[in-house]
């Protein structure tokens, strides 16, 4: 049994064979964490005292990282008392995953690959959750999924996913070829820890790609019903697909006043937007003042494990603070 002390005092008992972050979840603390499975990264955490394990492989880390004291908070036990250099998220307090019923409400194409699924909750029944957070939904044969959830967090009746066809995918088949208005679905959630920080006075960018707008559709709707002093001081969207079907909705109608940058890594000769990947673009737009300074922005980025890793590093490179950097990557499943 071990003692984890975080850097602003919170401090919670953790047993030996229990992960940091499950031990932390057990007593109703929030650690940043997505995947729960060593591969996204996002429960990263650096340990300034003590000594730890690994209870799985921490995919997420190279082998330098774990030499400068690095954990997943997923992945590791204390193996001694610990400190890290990591603060609890108090806003997510009251809104704890549960196990809930669902039909099909709505079932639209938005791209030949990409369908939108509506979901109707059971009424009166409360359903709360945070712009950014995601869902473990459950077909009807079993099958279990992550989806970020698109619609806005006031709206706690129904729930909007974006889902995109996987060629071979145990679920796709029923999403795209079974699925039927009023199937009845099993989901737990909300989960996660990708959701608006207080965003006063900075310089807000997104950066997606593929459905990993859909969250970021969630915060847009969040942030347009922002009172005048809590705003951030500019907010820009790069949403990035390989060809032009790929930008399946048009994002700024979530949020007036936005700008929207839409990027696509194989666009043809008659393409006149941004080329390549959404980090290249918006660190091209900052060297020609297209875009502001990254020292006084917070990044939120949503999309494949690719596409974080290199935005990640490369936007550390150009400024931004690596606090200031939010994301949920998308680890992929058959």
């Amino acid at each position: 049994m071990a003692t984890i002390t975080l850097s602003n005092g919170t401090r919670f008992i953790a047993d030996r064979g229990t992960s940091v972050l499950d031990a932390a979840i057990g007593h109703g603390i929030m650690l940043e964490h997505s995947c729960r499975t060593g591969r996204c990264g996002s429960c990263k955490a650096h340990v300034t005292q003590g000594s730890t394990a690994t209870l799985r492989d921490p995919v997420a880390l190279t082998a330098a990282e774990r030499e400068q004291g690095w954990i997943l908070t997923c992945a590791d036990e204390a193996t001694s008392d610990v400190h890290l250099d990591i603060e609890d998220l108090g806003a997510l307090v009251g809104i704890g995953a549960r196990v809930m019923p669902a039909r099909i409400d709505q079932l639209e194409l938005l791209a030949p690959d990409v369908l939108r699924v509506g979901l109707r909750l059971p009424p009166k029944s409360p359903f709360r959750f945070l712009a950014g957070q995601y869902l473990d939904v459950t077909s009807p044969g079993g099958t279990k999924r992550s989806y970020s959830i698109a619609s806005a967090a006031s709206n706690a009746e129904k729930v909007e996913l974006q889902i995109r066809r996987v060629e071979g995918g145990q679920l796709s088949a029923y999403w795209f070829d079974q699925a039927r208005p009023n199937d009845l679905l099993r989901f737990n959630g909300p989960r996660g820890t990708f959701f608006l920080r207080p965003v006063a006075g900075l310089d807000l960018i997104f950066l997606a790609t593929g459905t990993g707008i859909a969250p970021i559709r969630s915060m847009l709707m969040q942030l347009a019903g922002v009172v005048p002093e809590e705003r951030p001081r500019s907010v820009t969207l790069y949403w990035g697909g390989r060809h032009r079907e790929d930008l399946y909705l048009d994002p700024s109608e979530a949020l007036s006043g936005m700008r929207y940058v839409p990027v696509l890594s194989r666009g043809d000769v008659a393409w006149a937007g941004a080329h390549g990947h959404v980090q290249d673009a918006l660190v091209h737009d900052v060297a020609h003042g297209q875009a502001p300074a990254l020292s006084g922005a917070a990044v939120y980025a949503c999309g494949s494990e690719a596409m974080i890793r290199g935005a990640r590093r490369l936007l550390a490179d150009n400024g931004l603070r690596a606090r200031h950097f939010y994301f949920d990557a998308f680890v992929s499943s058959n």
